[in-house]
């Protein structure tokens, strides 16, 4: 569950997880060096903490902090490949198995018409190691989505569809599959000059077959370069169902599956504010 780069360094660890070439395309280039810079190396390694890990709006660590960190691997045709991961809580409290999140991911980015046309197309898959079932009709939290993306200098659109059988968990009103689920957004990060960035997002996700789960979200957030990494700082929306007993109110580790407890939910798509630290090399 990736994020968004601004300004060289992540913004999108406000919109959902770290870095990446896998980042929505919104992402403006910095002012020209009256000198040519040096070619960048196609390895880098992003390291991050935050004060709550959001995925699309919804806490993953039910409001506590994470640690994050991603290695990513750009191939001069346009390719790339890369992996992330960060410590999670939502699967473990359902389940009593499975505290870390590994994505996985690989596409191609490239340009047309002009440089400022960008598009993107690749595949992620988020896994959970060590995870039970996510819930009593055993749906497997471990997702795989497709996506595609369009942008023009400093906004993009992107839409993100599953092709696994669950989507993060989710099955449908009778028990079914989830396969088929879609997130739509759009993104816009640009760059203030003097180290400082601003970004914005919309998003709107949909589960297959099971309304009550669908929602919108959205974001804005402001990021510094510090010299030593990014400090940014969002504030994110959603319409998200997050009373007990609707979709987004989910328990804490003092769940116990299958006794039907409601003592420890809690709403995990409600506003907050996410304090956020990167660095990149």
């Amino acid at each position: 569950m990736k994020k968004t780069l601004i300004a060289g360094a992540l913004a999108g660890a406000f919109l959902i997880p770290a870095t990446s070439v896998l980042a929505d395309d919104a992402a403006p280039a910095a002012a020209a060096a009256e000198a040519p810079a040096a070619p960048a190396s196609p390895l880098s390694f992003n390291v991050g903490v935050v004060s709550d890990y959001l995925f699309r709006g919804v806490t993953q660590t039910h409001g506590d902090p994470a640690l994050q960190g991603g290695v990513d691997y750009a191939f001069s045709n346009g390719f790339y490949i890369g992996a992330w991961g960060s410590n999670i809580t939502w699967v473990k409290d359902y389940t009593n198995k499975g505290n870390v999140e590994v994505d996985l991911y690989g596409g191609y980015k490239g340009a047309f018409a002009n440089p400022d046309w960008t598009y993107q197309l690749g595949v992620i898959t988020y896994n959970y190691p060590g995870h039970g079932d996510a819930n009593a009709f055993g749906a497997n939290p471990n997702t795989t989505e497709v996506l595609a993306s369009l942008g023009y200098k400093w906004v993009s659109i992107k839409y993100s569809y599953a092709t696994s059988s669950h989507f993060i968990g989710w099955y449908s009103k009778t028990g079914g599959n989830t396969d088929g689920s879609g997130y739509f957004e759009a993104n816009a990060a640009y760059d203030l000059g003097g180290g400082w960035g601003v970004s914005g997002h919309v998003g709107h996700q949909t589960v297959k077959d099971f309304d009550p789960a669908n929602y919108s979200d959205a974001n804005v957030g402001i990021t510094k370069d510090v010299g030593f990494g990014v400090v940014g700082l969002m504030y994110s929306h959603t319409n998200a169902k997050g009373k007990t007993g609707e979709p987004y109110s989910w328990p804490n580790n003092n769940f116990v599956s299958g006794v039907g407890s409601t003592s420890g939910f809690k709403n995990v798509a409600k506003d907050k504010a996410v304090l956020t630290f990167l660095k990149t090399f």
